[in-house]
């Protein structure tokens, strides 16, 4: 990423404001904000085209952000993970269990590269979910806010019941 094209917008959505960051051509990183945290306007044309692609999928949950451009920056096996989780189009779940049987791993390092991915919800690892069916960690962790947005987007998905 070039740093001195980076720029970052705040996009206030129903669960979370989402800090955008792009280097001016592409998305590098996107992190979920609580939704009381002040927003500003694009700076980019690559920040506008993502914010456009969250409004359309607030109003159509199966919305492929295909158009969108970004950039996932991670280790070999991180990006492994996330191509797996690319393909959980159109609106599916799979557990993090079934992420490393298709590549040969562990559960836990595929949880692992998941709370490493750098642009959740564009590549959806809200819809890797714990064996058990439960909704297991988001954001590398279990806490009330994360779970909360990863609750969020898959009741909007019609993926997840009232959990």
């Amino acid at each position: 990423m070039n740093a001195d094209r980076a720029a970052r917008t705040r996009h206030a959505t129903p669960f979370a404001v989402l800090d955008i960051v792009t280097d001016g051509e592409v998305v590098t990183g996107v992190t979920y904000l609580p939704r009381n945290t002040a927003t500003c306007d694009p700076h980019d044309r690559a920040a506008e085209l993502a914010c456009r692609e969250v409004e359309r999928y607030l109003a159509d949950p199966a919305y492929d952000f295909g158009r969108l451009r970004y950039r996932l920056e991670g280790s070999v096996f991180q990006r492994r993970v996330w191509r797996e989780i690319e393909k959980l189009f159109p609106l599916k779940t799979i557990t993090y269990g079934g992420i490393a049987q298709r590549i040969g791993s562990a559960a836990r390092a595929v949880g692992g590269a998941c709370g490493s991915n750098p642009v959740p919800l564009f590549v959806p690892c809200h819809r890797v979910l714990a064996a058990s069916g439960g909704l297991g960690g988001f954001m590398g962790g279990k806490d009330d806010f994360p779970l909360s947005v990863k609750r969020w987007l898959l009741r909007h998905e019609g993926l997840l019941g009232t959990a």
